[in-house]
């Protein structure tokens, strides 16, 4: 039989797609066509009719990705394939089951999906009717929390002690059990409940399970490394004892831990399936022979994985360039200045990607291409003044610039929530117009009569003299400590602390970029003019664009030339990550590096800077322990004033440090750091510690102990003050 579409795949690909019987993982890594091999299978196995469409299971984890799999296999066996009804996301899946089946758990067929504003609104809802304060209690807080459980496959009736906390006083589990009966009185799902029902629908019921079953002889993955636990389940109450499962994913390349992906699920396959045979494709087709060894050498410093080594038949090509500088403003004028070395040589912009650890890096990045006019274009969320909190905090500032602005007042005046509705607001905006005064007049006002309610009205006075105050002291105060003054006084840092979710983490560390960015100004009104003309600028059509996007949505691109900035240790690796998860969160932060360096195709560079801004501080930087564990010869040390691009190519030359910059100097001049290799990590083994030890802390530096609390210690640092950290990350000094 002629297999036109086995002919171009190497050794590894062809036995992965030919291997059709019993449980296989193929490892597959960075750029070595997993995609290809995954649709392929599907091809082969209705090219030899060992099963019909129907019969087939591919999992995937976007839309895109499934209708991109359905076309490659639609153009390898030569025509439209009709019937590939299990081929699509686990969610799209789930709702088809439970569409099909849905009377089993106590909903109609045709049960509403809720979107996440609906499911917000839903449990603000049911927050009211239990007199829980919202303000206090966040809606999105209690969102986040919902979707963690059943990302873990929780109902209501699992959860344990262990997974309570603080929420309304600990009473989370019945607000949880409320709120699905809420659900399932208006026939309704959110998200999540589409792979928590459809466990229960298939672990509940065995004349169902043993239906898809034998209805589904082939069962497929991508992104098995991604899965979560309710993922997890569902595929396993689809398989029966000797499944034909093909799983295809990348251990090395487990970034998405905080959104409920467990990398052991991957890790332990052959112990789930046994007789489960693993195919490794190691031969990348992406980048060069460099960029490979370089994130090779990085990702072999984790422990918890299967193990794999990339290789091309491709050159060498050019050394990771690593460099460092003063700041981060020195560093994003470093980049600027390479991007448009690139551009003589005629490198497309579009061939050029900066990838980011944490989106708060992006606004240097953008002010600095904005000055050098170079196109951009952020992936994955709106520029940096577009973000929802900057908008909002840009807000506030122009009105206590500006107490004429209409348009700051209504933005802000009802956010964070004060009580002021809709109604209010349009008595206001009528009196307003009849009187000819601004909003913040009209205000006033009314603040001061009988037209609203008690409660509006002394939201609306009270509103009207924080910004007449923080006008007042704007005459005398510096205006860097007034914008921190007026985003804490007016509640708005206090809204996003207590949504206690990453998205508000990230927009906290936004707002203080936002403040820092007001030093390069020597006023309030300085600053929000520029701002005002950068948004003009930004209307830029040109498709030629640099992209700019954190390293989380980066995984599956790729790009020529890749700016990776930031590599410092608190940044990346993330401090918080560190904190909260130990070795497991600096392994997830290594393969997040791993994957920067591997979208690389032809050049990686890496920068550190010496300096900088953290918790609304000057901080002396030290490069990040991940520029230790690339292997020396794959990479070239460059001091800032000699970054030209013509030096890149210089592989074996004889290095007299490591590095070249201030940051790194200082760090090898530290006596009492160890190299970042020899870090010390969450361990059953950690070195104990005691009430007025003298140690030394990566981030906060030396400080003595003052109390212990489990792996938890509290420490008086000489220079940041009293912190709690983890005691796995802190050095005994001396005796």
């Amino acid at each position: 039989m002629s297999t036109p579409y086995l002919r171009d795949l190497n050794p590894q690909q062809r036995e992965a797609v030919e291997q059709t019987e019993g449980p296989l993982l193929v490892l597959a890594g960075a750029g070595t066509g997993k995609t290809r091999v995954l649709t392929t299978r599907i091809a082969h196995i209705l090219a030899l009719r060992l099963a019909h469409p129907g019969q087939i299971l591919a999992v995937t984890f976007t839309n895109r990705a499934a209708r991109e799999m359905q076309e490659r296999v639609a153009n390898m066996v030569g025509q439209s394939v009709e019937g590939l009804r299990f081929l699509g996301t686990f969610h799209a899946i789930c709702a088809k089951m439970l569409r099909r089946h849905a009377e089993r758990i106590g909903l109609q067929p045709d049960f509403t999906i809720l979107d996440s504003d609906d499911q917000l609104r839903l449990i603000k809802q049911l927050l009211d009717a239990e007199n829980i304060d919202e303000k206090k209690y966040p809606a999105r807080t209690f969102a986040h929390m919902v979707d963690r459980w059943k990302n873990r496959g929780l109902a209501p009736k699992d959860i344990q002690a262990e997974d309570v906390d603080d929420f309304a006083q600990g009473r989370s589990p019945e607000l949880y059990q409320a709120y699905q009966q809420r659900l399932s009185t208006l026939n309704a799902t959110d998200f999540g409940d589409l792979l928590l029902h459809a466990i229960t629908l298939l672990r509940d019921h065995d004349d169902i399970r043993q239906q898809y079953r034998s209805m589904l002889r082939y069962l497929m993955v991508d992104e098995y490394q991604d899965t979560n636990v309710a993922q997890y389940l569902w595929l396993r109450l689809l398989c029966p004892e000797q499944p034909n499962l093909a799983c295809v994913g990348d251990d090395d390349q487990s970034i998405y831990g905080w959104r409920g992906a467990e990398v052991g699920n991957i890790l332990r396959f052959e112990r789930d399936f046994p007789g489960a045979e693993i195919i490794r494709l190691e031969q990348n087709y992406r980048s060069k022979g460099h960029i490979l060894q370089a994130a090779g050498g990085l990702i072999d410093c984790n422990r918890e994985r299967l193990g794999k080594s990339l290789w091309t038949e491709d050159e060498l090509g050019e050394p990771i360039r690593i460099t460092s500088h003063w700041d981060s403003s020195e560093e994003a004028r470093a980049i600027g200045d390479a991007i448009h070395q690139l551009q003589e040589q005629g490198v497309s912009r579009s061939q050029m990607a900066v990838l980011v650890r944490a989106s708060s890096q992006m606004r240097d990045i953008e002010e600095r291409f904005l000055n050098q006019a170079i196109s951009y274009r952020v992936i994955g969320g709106p520029r940096f003044y577009e973000r929802l909190e900057i908008r909002d905090a840009l807000a506030y500032f122009r009105l206590v610039a500006q107490p004429r602005d209409d348009l700051a007042f209504e933005r802000i005046v009802n956010r964070p929530k004060r009580g002021i509705g809709s109604t209010t607001i349009q008595k206001l905006n009528r009196l307003a117009r009849a009187s000819q005064m601004s909003l913040l007049d009209a205000a006033d006002v009314m603040a001061n009569s009988d037209e609203i309610g008690s409660k509006p009205r002394q939201a609306l006075g009270a509103f009207v003299d924080l910004i007449r105050r923080w006008r007042q002291q704007s005459q005398d105060m510096d205006h860097i400590n007034l914008a921190s003054m007026i985003l804490d006084e007016s509640g708005y840092t206090e809204m996003l602390k207590n949504e206690k979710t990453a998205e508000a983490h990230g927009r906290l560390e936004n707002l203080k970029e936002l403040v820092r960015g007001l030093e390069e100004f020597q006023t309030m009104a300085g600053f929000l003019e520029h701002v005002s003309l950068v948004m003009d600028n930004e209307r830029d059509d040109n498709p030629d664009k640099v992209t700019i996007m954190t390293l989380h949505g980066a995984k599956g691109l790729e790009f020529d030339n890749v700016f990776l900035p930031g590599w410092e240790e608190g940044l990346f690796p993330s401090q918080r990550t560190l904190d909260e998860l130990g070795n497991r969160g600096l392994e997830e932060e290594r393969r997040l590096a791993y994957v920067g360096l591997t979208r690389a195709r032809v050049r990686a560079m890496i920068s550190t800077t010496a300096n900088r801004r953290t918790w609304g501080q000057w901080q002396p930087a030290i490069p990040s322990r991940f520029i230790d564990e690339i292997p020396p010869e794959n990479i070239l040390v460059t001091a800032p004033e000699t970054q030209q691009l013509g030096s890149w190519h210089q592989s074996g030359t004889a290095l007299p440090t490591r590095f070249g910059g201030p940051g790194w100097q200082r760090m090898k001049a530290n006596p009492v750091r160890r190299p970042p290799s020899q870090m010390p990590v969450f361990d059953d083994d950690s070195p104990s510690h005691a009430i007025g030890m003298r140690v030394f802390h990566q981030k906060f530096g030396y400080g003595e102990i003052l109390a212990l609390d489990g792996q938890a210690v509290e420490v008086s640092f000489d220079k940041a003050g009293q912190k709690k950290v983890m005691g796995a990350f802190l050095e005994k000094v001396g005796n």
